[in-house]
């Protein structure tokens, strides 16, 4: 197979995220909405066992090896790797509501604000709570899917053609799914975003699926896959405990529970594509 087509497969691999896309804007009921936050939380539960997976196996691997130097190598980058995506959005988040701490005690006046409330607002802040979660669902699994990318692209590198293969049918499945991870917040509060900023959000997270399979082809790094494994762990252990507590505030504490396993189950179901040729 040549490297167009490895690289056309993988980046159908990545739009299978839009499939998933067109539900965020959807009227949803209460319950519905509580039913799809929770799926979003299972699916999420399951891609961060995934790619904590992805990320520790290199590692073991190399302590089973007694590589030392190599193992305390990624050991180092893989927790650096960690703490930088959960700390950073933990930053980011506490930097967020600071500002908006701050823009609340600029009004002067019934009906009237200082000029001085717009004149750092950027982009981010007219965002809803929604789709600022969204986005950073979106990021986390782009951080995730090019960690996926660089597994097909060192596969096909290799000329393990089938792996490489198995691995795009696989990720797709994978990607579909988490189009209604990143609609999941949006869909819970009510809001209906538009179809641009939709595609931004499918870019971001599934794009990445196809950078990373033109780089594995080029250029293959264990050390490179673990720290992007493991940011992405990070980023995505943050959004499933603010999940959680968007879950609390629905109440239908049995549709939650029970979609955020069926979210989980689907996540393996998925997986178990990718292992299917036993490699």
């Amino acid at each position: 197979m040549s490297t167009g087509h490895i690289l056309l497969l993988g980046a159908i691999a990545g739009a299978t995220i839009f499939l998933g896309m067109p539900i965020g804007r959807m009227r949803l009921g209460p319950a519905a909405r509580a039913g799809l936050s929770a799926l979003a939380t299972g699916i999420l539960l399951f891609l961060l066992w995934d790619v904590l997976t992805g990320a520790v196996q290199p590692i073991t691997a190399a302590l089973d090896a007694r590589h030392w130097g190599r193992f305390s190598w990624l050991a180092v980058i893989g927790v650096a790797g960690f703490t930088l995506g959960l700390m950073a959005l933990v930053y980011y988040s506490e930097w967020m509501k600071a500002r908006a701490g701050r823009r609340a005690t600029l009004f002067i006046g019934p009906g009237a604000a200082a000029s001085d409330e717009f004149a750092h607002r950027t982009w981010l802040d007219s965002l809803t709570p929604g789709k600022q979660l969204a986005l950073l669902i979106a990021v986390g699994i782009g951080v995730h899917n090019f960690g996926e990318g660089l597994a097909i692209g060192q596969a096909a590198a290799a000329s393990k053609i089938s792996l490489a293969v198995t691995l795009i049918i696989g990720f797709g499945l994978h990607n579909a799914t988490e189009g209604f991870g990143i609609c999941g917040p949006m869909a819970g509060e009510g809001t209906k975003p538009s179809w641009g900023f939709l595609g931004a959000l499918g870019l971001i997270g599934g794009g990445p699926t196809f950078l990373g399979t033109a780089l594995g082809q080029a250029w293959s790094s264990q050390a490179v896959s673990v720290i992007f494994f493991t940011v992405a762990a990070g980023s995505i252990l943050y959004v499933v405990q603010e999940l959680f507590a968007v879950n609390r505030k629905y109440g239908h504490t049995k549709l939650v529970m029970w979609l955020v396993l069926a979210g989980v189950l689907l996540g393996f179901a998925t997986d178990f594509v990718v292992t299917a040729s036993g490699i």
